[in-house]
C-alpha cells in the first residue's frame, strides 16, 4: 500500500472498536501517526500495540469526548506527541432506538451528547491545529470527516432522536465545509447502512430483537473495514480533491 499519509497526524474518535479500530488501521497503513481517542483504554492499548508491531506508530488517548475539557485534552495531547494534526476522524457514536414518547429520557441525553456534542468538541480543539497543516504542512491540505449515518438522510419509524443527531451531524458538516473551504480544510461526511458494529449492542433486548436483528438478517451487511476505505478514500486524494459525501450502502439482499 502506497504511504501517502507519511509524515501526517491523524487523530481518530471512537476508536476503540468497530469502525474507529478499522480506520485507525488504515490512516497507520497509509503512513499517518495516529492518536486513538475513546473511553476503553484496554482495547487502545491493543490496538496501538497492534499498529507498532505492523510498523505504524499510535499514541493512546483515553478520553470522553462529550466532556469538553477531556476531548481538548486529547486533541492537545495529539499536538503534543507528533507535533500537528492533519485529519480528524469524528466516529465516536451511539444509536439508541425507540419511540420518542414513553422512551427514556436519558438515553437521548447521552445519545446526543455522543453523536452531536463529543463531535462539536473535537472539531472545535483541533480546527486551529488542521488549518496550520493546511498552511504549512507536507500535503498542504488538512481532512475532518464525520462518520454520520444514512439516517442522517432517511427517516424511520423508531428512530427519531437518531434521526435527530445525524441530520444535525450533517448539516454542521456542510456549515463547516464551505466555512473553511477557502482554506484548504476539506470537510466531508461519510454516511454508512448496515455496518456490523456495536453500534447498536446498547439498546433493549426488545428494540434488539425488533428494529436491529431483523435488518440484518435480510442484509448484506457491511464491514467496518468498507467504511474504513471510504474514509482512506477521502483522506488521500490529490490535494484539490475533495469529497463532501459519500455514502456506503450494501448492495446484495440475502
Amino acid at each position: 500500500m502506497t504511504a501517502k499519509l507519511t509524515g501526517t497526524a491523524a487523530l481518530v474518535t471512537g476508536a476503540s472498536s468497530g469502525i474507529g479500530a478499522a480506520t485507525a488501521r488504515r490512516l497507520a497503513e497509509h503512513g499517518a501517526s495516529v492518536a486513538l481517542v475513546a473511553r476503553r483504554h484496554e482495547r487502545l492499548d491493543a490496538l496501538a500495540a497492534e499498529i507498532g508491531k505492523a510498523g505504524g506508530t499510535a499514541l493512546v488517548v483515553a478520553a470522553d469526548i462529550t466532556d469538553r475539557v477531556q476531548a481538548e485534552a486529547a486533541v492537545q495531547q495529539a499536538v503534543e506527541r507528533f507535533g500537528r494534526l492533519d485529519t480528524l476522524v469524528n466516529n465516536a457514536g451511539l444509536m439508541l432506538l425507540g419511540p420518542v414518547v414513553g422512551a427514556d429520557a436519558e438515553e437521548w441525553e447521552r445519545m446526543i451528547a455522543v453523536n452531536v456534542k463529543g463531535l462539536l468538541h473535537t472539531t472545535r480543539a483541533a480546527l486551529p491545529h488542521l488549518l496550520r497543516a493546511a498552511e504549512e504542512g507536507p500535503r498542504r491540505v488538512a481532512d475532518i470527516v464525520n462518520i454520520s449515518s444514512i439516517a442522517g438522510r432517511v427517516a424511520w419509524s423508531g428512530y427519531g432522536v437518531y434521526n435527530l443527531t445525524k441530520f444535525g451531524v450533517n448539516g454542521f458538516t456542510e456549515s463547516l465545509r464551505q466555512e473553511v473551504a477557502q482554506r484548504h480544510v476539506r470537510v466531508g461526511v461519510l454516511e454508512p447502512g448496515g455496518v456490523a458494529t456495536e453500534l447498536g449492542s446498547h439498546n433493549k433486548p426488545e428494540v434488539r430483537n425488533e428494529m436491529i436483528d431483523p435488518f440484518y438478517e435480510q442484509t448484506e451487511v457491511l464491514a467496518p473495514e468498507d467504511i474504513a476505505d471510504g474514509v482512506a478514500y477521502m483522506v488521500t486524494r490529490p490535494r484539490h480533491a475533495a469529497v463532501a459525501e459519500l455514502w456506503i450502502m450494501p448492495t446484495e439482499q440475502v
